[in-house]
């Protein structure tokens, strides 16, 4: 069984495991990942992994994990100081795009998952939409998005960032050279994205009053 670190420089080794699990299974996929690969490259003795995972299904799973965690922190910080609900959808996305750039192991390991791990898949997912379904809640209750499902709406919203950060983020354009994805999503393909999304959560209009009073 693998337990966790008791002392900090068990927590720096386990850290240090996570990030190489993170970086391999980035760079040669989940089938031809090993690891020797992953504590060679954390520059660990092959021994000091099982203090820590039981096998490479269990780093795999916590990477998933650890990445989840990550993006939703980023995410959740970027939106914190937002003075309504459209304002947070902005810097949520904008830290999401900025997040991905910056990890594209992020994409890489999920769309890994599905075939891996569908429980780290779903888990994933989830505890994205979970977060965005009750904030969504808390709008509606404001008055700051217009009546409409939540969770189909969390669904919808989630999928256009995620499509949009892999063709805009992820992607290189033909012609481009060098490794690596973007910084960030152009200023005009986020604007064309938020006015779309914003339109869909626009508060609904105040009933009209016309001709309710005598003529």
């Amino acid at each position: 069984m693998s337990g966790a670190p008791r002392t900090a420089r068990g927590s720096r080794t386990r850290a240090r495991l996570l990030a190489a699990a993170e970086s391999v299974f980035a760079s040669v996929g989940y089938h031809e990942a090993s690891i020797v690969k992953i504590t060679e490259q954390a520059e660990v003795g092959l021994g000091t992994f099982y203090l820590y995972f039981e096998g490479k299904q269990a780093i795999f799973d916590e990477v998933v994990e650890d990445l989840n965690r990550r993006v939703r922190h980023a995410m959740t910080e970027a939106a914190r100081s937002a003075g309504n609900r459209l304002e947070a959808e902005r810097a949520g996305f904008r830290a999401f795009f900025r997040f991905t750039a910056e990890h594209p192991a992020l994409y890489r390991i999920i769309r890994q998952a599905e075939f891996v791990s569908p429980g780290a898949l779903r888990m994933h997912y989830t505890r994205i939409v979970n977060g965005y379904i009750e904030g969504l809640k808390a709008a509606q209750a404001a008055g700051e998005v217009r009546r409409l499902d939540p969770t189909v709406a969390a669904w919808a919203l989630m999928g256009i960032g995620e499509l949009i950060g892999m063709r805009w983020v992820l992607w290189e354009e033909p012609g481009e050279s060098g490794p690596g994805p973007r910084r960030e999503v152009p200023d005009h393909v986020f604007e064309e994205m938020m006015q779309f999304i914003e339109r869909a959560l626009a508060p609904d209009a105040a009933p009209d009053q016309e001709g309710t009073t005598d003529g």
